[in-house]
């Protein structure tokens, strides 16, 4: 097997191709051929030591991947050799093969193709817990998306709409703002021409947005929250934007607002069974079409410190997904 080795966390750079043992599968494990792999936020952070999980040295990165199951480690029943699935593991991604726990695969459906798969679980998962339990989204409702061309954005769009509500997609050029349009997005706003604030008191007749969905951060956040509506729900998904940033307490006491954290990793963890439900909705959503990852471009997978270089540039919609 191949693979993309981070020895030391020092960046993309640092990265290097190397040929390495095909490994077994131990208990509990499956030995995947990697047939796809997204780029995700994260997947930049760990390989600058700069994410909250730190793998043990060297390791592989790339969180989310699909492919074809090649071996069953002992105690495996629910999975089979050759079942085509998904796996968000935090790492061994960027490679042709790796090893994963087998609880974390999901097994991906006839029709549902690898690349879809490896674009699928984290910013669905993200987005499904986040409007749906976080901020019990309702029908009717209007929910402003930040970031809205990115990953994560994307999905938030579609799930929003599926749930009946309002979406306002904010993004940084007008293209963006035309991708998020054709996905579903009622109105959308160039906070890179318009001002965040005067945009949203138009667009909400002056009530303001009930929920924002926010995984971008820095200056963006104070300006969305000074615009949220009574009651509204703020959600903290990521700082895509660089910079976390500090809002004054005044703030959620002045609308009756939430301020409310969003972590799918720990929910997924804490909560199997309820993690387990939400899966299978997004599954059976996909299938009825209603929603399907947005893939700027898939690239070899030996292009990956290409596929950095995009990422960082600011200018994917969508996902990035590197191919085998």
């Amino acid at each position: 097997m191949h693979a993309w080795l981070c020895e030391n966390p020092t960046g993309v750079d640092a990265l290097t191709w190397k040929e390495l043992p095909t490994p077994t599968p131990g208990p509990g494990q499956v030995l995947i051929q990697i047939e796809a792999a997204s780029l995700n936020f994260p997947d930049l952070l760990i390989v600058q030591n700069k994410y909250q999980m730190k793998p043990e040295l060297p390791f592989v990165p790339g969180s989310e991947y699909a492919g074809k199951v090649q071996a069953l480690g002992e105690g495996v029943t629910h999975l089979k050799v050759g079942q085509s699935v998904a796996c968000l593991s935090g790492t061994g991604g960027f490679g042709t093969h790796t090893l994963a726990p087998a609880k974390l695969c999901m097994p991906l459906p006839a029709g549902f193709p690898a690349t879809d798969g490896a674009a699928f679980i984290m910013t669905y998962a993200t987005s499904h817990h986040a409007l749906v339990d976080r901020a019990a989204l309702k029908a009717g409702e209007t929910v402003l998306v930040l970031g809205a061309a990115g990953g994560v954005g994307t999905a938030a769009i579609q799930i929003a709409k599926a749930m009946g509500a309002k979406v306002i997609a904010a993004a940084s050029t007008d293209e963006k703002c035309a991708l998020c349009t054709t996905l579903g997005a009622d109105t959308t706003i160039n906070y890179s021409t318009q001002n965040l604030r005067e945009a949203l008191k138009t667009l909400t007749e002056g009530k303001g947005p009930d929920v924002v969905y926010d995984p971008v951060g820095g200056d963006l956040a104070e300006p969305a929250f000074r615009s949220i509506a009574w009651r509204g729900r703020y959600l903290v998904v990521g700082f895509a934007g660089g910079p976390i940033p500090s809002l004054p307490l005044n703030l959620p006491l002045l609308k009756g607002a939430s301020l409310v954290g969003v972590f799918w990793g720990e929910f997924a963890r804490r909560e199997p069974q309820a993690n387990a439900a939400m899966m299978g909705e997004l599954a059976q959503w996909y299938g009825q079409g209603k929603i399907k990852p947005v893939l700027d471009r898939t690239l070899p997978m030996n292009e990956l410190k290409a596929a950095y270089t995009l990422m960082g540039s600011r200018s994917v919609m969508g996902k990035l997904v590197m191919v085998n």
